[in-house]
This record gives structure tokens, C-alpha cells and sequence, in this order.
């Protein structure tokens, strides 16, 4: 008879928790959204202006050591050194370690919570409380060794949209560090190949300064012959200031070159020596093209920057998401076990045993518009976050763009420039040998020279802008980052959650 009627009982304390639970959950249904919601909206792909053409697999863009290509031993040093040093990486991974562990965080909110606790109070009780005599008006010693859980039911997704939105975070992160590393490898190998365009621009202008010396002592021996005058002795003088101004121009910058690199390997506490490249390597470099013509579509899925913009948009729609959830009831299941007691002694004592188990449910109902405005700021934070995404698509298809013209433009003008200078070398040629079978004197030929010297000055800068824009071409396409290992990575760690 007592078994039943305590089934009975129970029976109807739980049927009155489900009533209760079902009348929350009505009133949940009355949260309200109206007039907020996201008023951006992701640009399009044919709206960025994108070409279905897919970036070559043998692409350098594809490769993500894409440096290496140049065949330059010391170029890749550098890098290496760069990658491993730098201080702006070791940032931009505490980055992602911080946000790795509003993970673990988010994700605990959602696992079963325990906690154990032990209290011992000397209390004096009030005679005029309560409490009855004898304890009334007396001092005793109060004692509560218990353990507690706790654990959230997550029935409306709040738990879970914290979570995915710390993950979109982290990938996030860890797209911002892998365009950190794309970036501060460019700026090496960008100041790497800028250093050699000075050193061979150093050849050609101290060539110069040799050849308008000559000049100079050749009008010198004219104008004793009686076959000049001082009016040409003095114009022959006025190009050699020129000349030493160029060559020490060209020595500031290589020096600042150096210190470029030095600051972006870390080694600013040693002189970087580097040897001048071989003719073979700078011939590898020449080689090295890339074959995208048209901004292709999956630029987007290739660019760093842009997969870290999009996984910012994912992360705030689940912010918005958790924020939707505060609207809903919070139900818990709570219960605790343990000893209480007046009086040390008694404490571990079977009669002092006290437990409860019980759900516990909460709705907001009068909040003062704290949770609407709430929404309104993670809705506000979502719209940032898709404009955002859409700058940065438009500025990728920008960079690429641009990158495009300057190949194809660098490419004809270099055109131009091979042929300019075959005929300058041409005609330095006529003049060498007209002055060897003694048909013109060698100031002719020093005058042809000139022609020479300044097409492979020119030669040289359009190489190094070749190469530069090359590498601005490979960074702008990705350089090489896969999104695909930071997902990889990511599921890792969700599954072990």
C-alpha cells in the first residue's frame, strides 16, 4: 500500500512538471523578433565579377612553398628564417590559441557540472528567530560536507550556437594567421628580389661612371690636340656627379634592403651577408610564370583573407542564433547529496544525510528590453560582419585584377624593351668595328655605349617589376593556403569534444 501510494505520488509530481514545462514552453512562443534582422547581404560571385575558370593545377599559386620555384637556396633560407621568427606569427597564433580555448569554454557550458563543497560555521542563533529552544540564543558549530550537479538542457540550440560561433572564430583565426604567413613571405621575397634588381643596377652604373670617365679623358686628349674645346671638356665633366649620385642612391637602398630583411627574419642583431645570386638563379626567376588569365571563381576559397572574412559571418549568424535562445526557457536538472549538521561531531553521521534531485526552469518574461537589445547588437554585429566579407571579396578581385594588368602590361613593354636594346647593341657593334678598322675615333663608340647602358638599366627594372608582380600575383591567388586543413584540424578537435 505505501509503494503505490509514493508511485503515485510521484507519478503526479512529475506529470505537474510536464504540464508546467508545456505551459513554459507556450509562452516561449510569444518571444518576440519583429523588426530585427540582418540587412546585408553577401555579394554574389557574378557580382564580384568572377570567372568560372578554375585556377591551373600546375599553377605556383597552388604550391604552398610557392618561393621555392625560383630555385634561389638563399632566398629560401630566408623565408624559412622569416616563418620561424618573426613576432608578428607568434601573435597571430596566441591569437588562435585564445580563441581554441573559448571553445573548450563554450563547450563546457553544455556537459553535466559537478562540485563539491565543505562549510564549518560558528553561529550564534537569535532567540527571537525560528529556530526553537534549546538551540535559540545558544552558539553552535554548523557543518555542510555535500556535492552538487548541475546540467543545462539544451533544448533550443543555445549551448550549441555558442559553440559553432567560438568555431567559426577559431577557423577564423587561423585563416587570419595563415595570411599573416602568405603575406610575410612576399615581403621577404619581395625585398630579396629588390636587392637584386640594385645589385645589377650597381653594374650598369658603375659601367657608366667608367664609360663617362673615359669620355672625360678622351675629350681631355682632343681638346691638347687642338680637336676640342673647353666647352666640350666641361660637358663631358658634368656627367660624372650624375653617375656617383646614381651609384650612391643605389647603395642607400640596398642598404635599407638589407635592413628590411634583417627586421623581417629577426636578425637585426647581426649584419646580414648575402651572396650576390647566380645568373642561374636569376634566369630561373625570369621563367617562373603563372598561368591564370581571368580572376577565377574559386579565388575565393583560396584567398586567407577571404576564408577568415567568411568564417567571421558564420560566427556571428550563430551569435545571433544564441541570442534568439535567451527569449526561450533555461531548464536544468539539478541534485545534490551530502551531510549537514549542528555540531562537528555529527556530521558524517546516516542521520545527518540530506539530498534532492529536481528540474529547475526559468523564463525571462519582464526584462526591460534587455534581450531585444541584445539581438539588436548581434544582429548589427552579423551586418558588419557579411560587409566586411563583401570588401574583402571585392578587394581580392581588385588585387588580382590589377596584378593581371601589370603581367600582360610588364610582358609587352618587355617586348618593346628586348627589341630597343638589340638595337642598341646592334649599333654599338657598328660602331666597335668602324672604330677597330679605323673609320671612326672611340668616342663614337662610347656615345653607342651610352644607348647600351641605358636599355639594361631599363632591362633591369622591367625584370625585377616582372618578378615582383609575380609574387603580388601568387599572393593576391592565395599563395598556396588550403582551407581544407584548418576545417581538418577543426573537425579533430569537435569530434574529441
Amino acid at each position: 500500500m505505501f509503494n503505490s501510494t509514493t508511485a503515485s505520488s510521484r507519478a503526479l509530481r512529475w506529470s505537474r512538471f510536464a504540464l508546467s514545462a508545456a505551459a513554459l514552453a507556450s509562452l516561449s512562443a510569444c518571444a518576440n523578433f519583429s523588426g530585427i534582422f540582418s540587412q546585408a547581404k553577401p555579394v554574389a560571385a557574378q557580382q564580384a565579377g568572377l570567372s568560372t575558370q578554375a585556377i591551373p593545377a600546375d599553377s605556383v599559386a597552388l604550391n604552398s612553398q610557392w618561393w621555392k620555384v625560383y630555385g634561389d637556396e638563399q632566398l629560401n633560407q630566408l623565408v624559412d628564417k622569416a616563418l620561424a621568427n618573426n613576432p608578428s606569427l607568434r601573435v597571430a597564433q596566441a591569437r588562435v590559441q585564445r580563441v581554441m580555448a573559448s571553445i573548450d569554454n563554450a563547450d563546457a557550458a553544455g556537459a553535466p557540472q559537478l562540485n563539491a563543497s565543505l562549510d564549518a560555521t560558528r553561529q550564534l542563533y537569535t532567540r527571537n528567530g525560528l529556530v526553537p529552544a534549546p538551540i535559540a540564543g545558544s552558539e553552535r558549530d554548523i557543518a555542510t560536507l555535500q556535492a552538487s550537479g548541475n546540467w543545462e538542457l539544451d533544448l533550443f540550440g543555445k549551448n550549441r550556437a555558442a559553440l559553432d560561433a567560438a568555431i567559426g572564430q577559431s577557423r577564423a583565426a587561423q585563416a587570419d594567421a595563415q595570411a599573416a604567413r602568405m603575406l610575410l613571405a612576399s615581403n621577404v621575397a619581395r625585398s630579396y628580389f629588390q636587392w637584386m634588381r640594385v645589385q645589377a643596377q650597381l653594374e650598369v652604373a658603375q659601367r657608366t661612371l667608367t664609360q663617362r670617365e673615359q669620355t672625360k679623358q678622351l675629350v681631355q686628349d682632343r681638346l691638347q690636340a687642338g680637336l676640342d674645346t673647353q666647352l666640350e671638356l666641361q660637358q663631358s665633366e658634368s656627367g660624372l656627379p650624375d653617375a656617383r649620385f646614381q651609384i650612391e642612391v643605389l647603395r642607400e637602398q640596398e642598404a635599407l634592403l638589407l635592413n628590411t630583411l634583417s627586421a623581417l627574419t629577426s636578425q637585426q642583431n647581426s649584419p646580414l651577408a648575402l651572396l650576390k645570386p647566380a645568373q642561374a638563379a636569376i634566369n630561373s626567376i625570369a621563367n617562373a610564370q603563372t598561368k591564370v588569365q581571368t580572376v577565377p571563381l574559386d579565388l575565393l576559397g583560396r584567398r586567407a583573407d577571404v576564408v577568415a572574412a567568411r568564417w567571421r559571418v558564420e560566427a556571428a549568424t550563430r551569435d545571433v542564433d544564441n541570442a534568439k535562445t535567451l527569449f526561450y526557457p533555461n531548464i536544468n536538472l539539478t541534485a545534490f547529496a551530502g551531510f549537514s549538521s549542528i555540531g562537528f561531531d555529527k556530521l558524517v553521521q546516516s542521520s545527518s544525510a540530506q539530498w534532492g534531485v529536481g528540474p529547475a526552469i526559468r523564463l525571462p518574461l519582464f526584462e526591460g528590453g534587455r534581450l531585444r537589445a541584445n539581438l539588436k547588437g548581434k544582429t548589427a554585429d552579423l551586418d558588419a560582419a557579411i560587409e566586411t566579407y563583401n570588401a574583402a571579396v571585392v578587394d581580392a578581385v581588385r588585387d588580382v585584377a590589377d596584378q593581371l594588368a601589370s603581367t600582360q602590361a610588364i610582358s609587352r613593354q618587355q617586348r618593346e624593351q628586348k627589341a630597343a636594346q638589340q638595337s642598341a647593341e646592334s649599333a654599338y657593334a657598328i660602331a666597335v668595328q668602324r672604330f677597330e678598322a679605323g673609320l671612326g675615333n672611340y668616342l663614337n663608340v662610347l656615345t653607342a655605349e651610352t644607348a647600351v647602358l641605358t636599355q639594361r638599366k631599363l632591362g633591369v627594372d622591367l625584370a625585377a617589376r616582372s618578378v615582383d608582380t609575380q609574387i603580388q600575383l601568387i599572393r593576391a591567388l592565395g599563395g598556396g593556403f588550403n582551407e581544407t586543413d584548418i576545417s581538418t584540424a577543426q573537425a579533430g578537435n569537435t569530434a574529441a569534444h
